[in-house]
């Protein structure tokens, strides 16, 4: 073995014991990725039977900040410009959401939820919360607390990655 391919018994213990966490986040986070984007699916049909899952975190986002530009939504979102106009034109077909010049800026404009899509939206978010409270009625207020905390800096952590 070279001087640079020597290895130390105790790092290998320590990667080895950080390799199967990893493998472990790994593991359980592409098993709710998986589940979440079935939910999503299901979440969006309950809005509009037409309307692509995707879609529906557009919607949840709109809802939290109130009217935003596209290309502010692509970036959030981490897609292409051209692939959230088609998604925002599918959802304004829908009469979901609407588009309405920017004050601010004549040449763009702002993304906004219609009454129809904030009521549609809100139902459908507000029966999620339902589940969510029932599946997790035996969990310690606290560690929820820490779940959303860990969650909320993940994500984050994958902002412009």
């Amino acid at each position: 073995m070279e001087k640079s391919e020597k290895r130390d018994d105790a790092g290998d213990t320590a990667n080895a014991g950080g390799d199967q966490v990893m493998e472990a986040l790994e593991r359980e986070l592409t098993l709710l990725l998986r589940r979440a984007r079935a939910s999503s699916g299901d979440m969006a049909r309950e809005v509009h039977p037409d309307l692509e899952p995707a879609a529906y975190g557009i919607l949840s986002r709109l809802h939290e900040t109130g009217p935003e530009r596209a290309t502010l939504l692509a970036g959030y979102f981490g897609v292409g410009k051209a692939t959230m106009s088609r998604q925002l034109r599918a959802l304004e077909d829908l009469g979901l959401i609407r588009r309405e010049p920017d004050p601010a800026d004549g040449r763009a404009f702002l993304v906004e939820l219609t009454e129809e899509g904030r009521s549609r939206f809100t139902r459908v978010r507000e029966a999620r919360r339902r589940r969510y409270v029932s599946r997790l009625a035996a969990w310690d207020r606290a560690e929820l607390g820490d779940l959303a905390r860990l969650l909320h800096r993940l994500n984050e952590s994958q902002e412009g990655a």
